[in-house]
């Protein structure tokens, strides 16, 4: 089965890729892992991709198309695959349906794991950590068991890091929502978009996923 998971940071994507990787014996193939192990093997476009990225740029589409196609071209995903991270913007969508197309086969699906923004907000920003030991907790999910005390050391300092403050994770999440929702339209229009009530328990999430697998 081949499957792509798309949703919004904070959405539960990580989680439920791990429990869809585990059900089909499938890989689970993130942009980040796939341009590490292109690096790490020093293909000629993981050379190309890693000179942009230690020159501070972004890897151009067609660099990150071509090792998209590399790692989907492995004996691995003979019977299937997860795609996690790309495609993030149409035209990657439609080089992916190129690829596959080349290798005789076909996205089965596009899971798509929606979560109100405001729930979103609440996940992502909930985590704090204490200033003197670097112990993390979570306002909802994981909290202190004394209100304002820290479990391991008894410090009572915390601080956000600057990627879980309000102002960071509102506008990341912004500039998330129209690629996804981009994405969204693409997928629905083909017939393949199933969508997710990611604001359930996790395990309830991975059932209605699981149905779709069935």
């Amino acid at each position: 089965m081949n499957l792509y998971l798309l949703g919004l940071p904070g959405a539960g994507k990580g989680t439920q890729a791990s429990r869809i990787q585990e059900a089909l014996d499938i890989p689970h193939i993130s942009t980040g892992d796939m341009f590490r192990a292109a690096m790490k093997n020093e293909t000629p476009l993981g050379k190309k991709a890693k000179s942009f990225m230690d020159a501070g740029d972004l890897v151009p589409d067609e660099v990150t198309n071509g090792i998209v196609a590399e790692r989907l071209d492995q004996d691995d995903t003979t019977d299937g695959f997860l795609l996690d991270g790309f495609p993030r913007t149409i035209p990657q969508a439609e080089v992916l349906e190129q690829i596959l197309s080349d290798q005789n086969r076909q996205l089965d699906a596009a899971i798509y794991i929606k979560v109100d923004k405001s729930i979103l907000m609440e996940r992502l920003t909930g985590r704090f950590i204490c200033s003197n030991c670097g112990e993390t907790y979570h306002k909802l999910y994981n909290p202190p068991q004394e209100d304002g005390v820290c479990d391991v050391c008894g410090g009572t300092e915390f601080h956000q890091r600057d990627d879980d403050k309000p102002e960071t994770v509102k506008k990341r999440i912004e500039v998330n929502e129209e690629q996804t929702n981009a994405l969204v339209d693409f997928y629905q229009e083909k017939g393949i978009l199933r969508i997710i009530d990611g604001q359930q328990a996790p395990d309830d999430v991975f059932a209605d996923i699981q149905q779709i697998l069935d």
